[in-house]
C-alpha cells in the first residue's frame, strides 16, 4: 500500500473536466495545488489552465507527472479505456501514486482496477459523487468512496476541498455500489417531483407556491428543491445529462439483476428515460423528465 503523504507539493492530475469536473479540478487549484489536466476536448481545459493548470496531451503524460490522478468521464467504456489502454494510467504512473476514479462507474470495474493497481503498487479508490453542477460548483458534494483505509484517509485533504459529506464504505467496488444506490433512489423521486409538478399545473395551482409549501415537509428531496425551480422555468439545461442518468440506471439494473434482486421503481424509470431520449432531450438534464409527464 502506498505511503503518499498528500501536502502542498503533491501534483495533482485531473482527467475528464466537463460540466462537474471543471469546478472539481478549479476547488484544488484554489486549494494550492498543482494541477495538471487533459480532456479529450482541449478547449474545455482552458478556463482552468489561466488559473495555472498545466494541459498535457495523454492520460499517460498526466500519470508520469502527478502524484495523484482522478478521473472524472462519461461511460464505464471511457474508464476502462484511460485506465487500462496502452495510454492508461494503470500502465504509466509512478509507484505509490493513487488513482482516484470519481466517475460514476461500474462496481465490477471499480473492483478490477483496484485489483490491477495494488498489483502494480500503487493505490486506487472508487469515489463517485453526488450533488450535480452545483454541487461541484459550490464544493459540496457528496463523496462515497471504496478502497483502502490508508488510501482514503492519505486524499482526504483533497476530498475535503471538493465536497462536504465523505465516507468511505469499504472495499474497492463499494463507493460504486453505493452511487447506485443513490441512483436508485433519486430515479423514482424524479418521477415524483415530476408528477407533483405536473399535478399542480394541471390543478391551476402556480407551481412556485405549491413547491414552498411542499418542499419543507415530508416531500423535501433534494432534486425537489433543486430540480423543481428548472422545471418550473423552463430550464432543461444538464445538471447532470439524461445520457449519463440513463447509463447509470442500466449499471444499476444489471447489478441488480447479479444480485437476483428486482428494482420495478428503476425499471419504470427506464422506460420513462427512454421516452426522454426518444424525444432528443439526451443532452438536458435529468429534470427533462417533465417534458414525458405533462402535456399540454
Amino acid at each position: 500500500m502506498t505511503e503518499l503523504a498528500i501536502n502542498q507539493e503533491s501534483v495533482i492530475g485531473f482527467i475528464g473536466t466537463g460540466i462537474m469536473g471543471a469546478s472539481m479540478a478549479g476547488h484544488l487549484l484554489s486549494g494550492g495545488y498543482k494541477v495538471n489536466v487533459y480532456n479529450r476536448t482541449k478547449s474545455r481545459t482552458d478556463s482552468l489552465v489561466l488559473k495555472g493548470a498545466v494541459w498535457h496531451e495523454s492520460p499517460k503524460s498526466v500519470a508520469e507527472y502527478s502524484d495523484v490522478i482522478i478521473t472524472m468521464l462519461g461511460y464505464p467504456a471511457d474508464v476502462e479505456e484511460v485506465y487500462f489502454g496502452d495510454s492508461g494510467l494503470l500502465r504509466h504512473a509512478r509507484s505509490n501514486s493513487v488513482l482516484i476514479d470519481m466517475t460514476t462507474s461500474s462496481p465490477s470495474l471499480a473492483k478490477r482496477i483496484g485489483l490491477e493497481a495494488g498489483n502494480r503498487g500503487l493505490a486506487a479508490l472508487d469515489a463517485p459523487v453526488s450533488g450535480g453542477d452545483i454541487g461541484a460548483r459550490e464544493a459540496r458534494l457528496s463523496i462515497m468512496a471504496g478502497g483502502s483505509v490508508e488510501a482514503f484517509e492519505a486524499v482526504l485533504p483533497l476530498f475535503n476541498l471538493i465536497g462536504k459529506n465523505i465516507v468511505h464504505q469499504g472495499a474497492a467496488g463499494s463507493g460504486q455500489f453505493t452511487k447506485m444506490c443513490n441512483q436508485i433512489a433519486i430515479a423514482s423521486n424524479m418521477i415524483g417531483v415530476s408528477e407533483a409538478l405536473a399535478y399542480a399545473k394541471r390543478a391551476g395551482l402556480e407551481p412556485g407556491k405549491v413547491l414552498m409549501s411542499i418542499e419543507a415537509g415530508a416531500a423535501g428531496s433534494w432534486s425537489l428543491s433543486n430540480l423543481g425551480p428548472r422545471i418550473i422555468n423552463g430550464d432543461f439545461s444538464p445538471g447532470f445529462y439524461v445520457k449519463h442518468f440513463m447509463k447509470d440506471i442500466k449499471i444499476a439494473i444489471e447489478s441488480a439483476d447479479e444480485m437476483g434482486l428486482p428494482l420495478p421503481g428503476l425499471l419504470l424509470a427506464r422506460s420513462l428515460y427512454e421516452q426522454v431520449i426518444a424525444l432528443g432531450e439526451e443532452n438536458s438534464g435529468t429534470q427533462a423528465l417533465y417534458k414525458v409527464i405533462f402535456t399540454e
